[in-house]
């Protein structure tokens, strides 16, 4: 387990987290990566493109990338070195798809928390996914850049359809995809008892909201949560690599 850290600037919350990456049952590469960097508040899942060439040589690179990102002296130069460096992955990939012959996509999805004082920032391409357990309620803070989210979001299937839908992998943004890489970003205030959880869908493909709150929700430590949501996963067939990281606010 990750030891507890405060915050930059002597806040009043602290935070303490834990992280797994497992290659699943059916893969046999993992190109999923994960970055732990609770002493600067910093997190980060990426999850290397499936069906496309070296997806772990992405994901790997958006995690060497952003480890070399420096504590931010304010908020706003701390996100923007996480962005510059996303960014630079971004071109860095896109140079080495031109050095194949068939120009392959490589590419990954990414997910970024940033704990700042008393602020969380995220931002996100594709259809990794940050969570947040609050009061014993799980909300969603992201929305996935997938096809089926636009079908969902167009009304042209449901929720409960969009988890089957034999589209269900087809990315609308991530990493090294486009010359131009689009992030979302969002900004919230932290609560102390706040418990967050960053996933490659590896996760979300066997685990249904519900489930994922009742886990989070159990009061055990961030590094058996992690292990329960794994676990639970594997036990499923974890048809895909699975990731995830659960971090606490006290």
């Amino acid at each position: 387990m990750k030891p507890a850290a405060s915050s930059p600037k002597a806040s009043t919350l602290s935070w303490r987290s834990h992280g797994i990456t497992n290659v699943g049952r059916v893969r046999k590469l993992n190109e999923d990566a994960l970055l732990e960097r609770p002493e600067m508040g910093l997190w980060l899942v990426a999850d290397g493109m499936g069906g496309h060439s070296a997806g772990e040589v992405a994901s790997q690179m958006i995690v060497d990338n952003l480890k070399k990102v420096h504590e931010g002296i304010t908020l706003d130069r701390f996100i923007d070195d996480v962005e510059d460096k996303l960014l630079k992955v971004n071109e860095k990939l896109l140079e080495k798809s031109r050095e194949t012959t068939k120009r392959n996509t490589i590419g990954s999805t990414v997910v970024v928390f940033i704990a700042y004082q008393n602020y969380c920032v995220y931002m996100w391409a594709g259809d990794s996914r940050l969570y947040r357990l609050r009061d014993g309620r799980l909300r969603q803070m992201t929305t996935d850049h997938s096809q089926v989210e636009l079908y969902v979001e167009q009304g042209l299937i449901s929720r409960e359809e969009a988890q089957v839908h034999p589209h269900g992998n087809m990315i609308t943004r991530a990493v090294g995809a486009t010359d131009e890489l689009f992030l979302d970003m969002d900004i919230q205030t932290m609560h102390h008892g706040d418990r967050y959880l960053l996933c490659s869908d590896g996760l979300t493909k066997h685990l249904v909201d519900f489930e994922i709150e009742d886990i989070l929700g159990d009061n055990t430590g961030t590094e058996e949560t992690c292990k329960d949501l794994v676990d639970l996963t594997l036990e499923r067939g974890a048809g895909d690599n699975v990731t995830a990281i659960v971090v606490d606010v006290t």
